[in-house]
């Protein structure tokens, strides 16, 4: 595996993490009312979708199990879809599909 990709995997990995922690206690509402933890998250997700950009194509055959095209695909939708982010969606991405990702990501740093 390529330095960068490991570089980047790095990246994805605290990305998310971080995005975990910041949730932990938290719940669905307190992204309606709190603006800076919503924009945190978003940006955060925003990370882990552009490093998974960047890693090299032979990288990602190697790893057919991590959904890359969905993790990039979800970081242009909140660049290009600031204005309509639907904060229910999100809220499940971070709950349900952030921990998994973590793990299976941890696995082939």
């Amino acid at each position: 595996m390529a330095k960068d990709d490991l570089v980047r995997l790095r990246h994805m990995v605290d990305s998310a993490m971080e995005a975990v922690e910041l949730i932990h206690g938290k719940s669905r509402s307190d992204l309606d009312t709190n603006r800076v933890l919503s924009l945190a998250l978003v940006r955060l997700l925003e990370i882990v979708g552009e490093a998974a950009s960047r890693v090299t194509t032979g990288t990602r055959q190697q790893t057919p199990k991590i959904p890359w095209s969905q993790i990039v695909s979800l970081r242009h939708r909140l660049i290009h879809g600031y204005d309509t982010i639907n904060m229910d969606i999100l809220w499940k991405i971070l709950t349900d599909d952030l921990p998994p990702l973590i793990a299976q990501l941890q696995r082939i740093e």
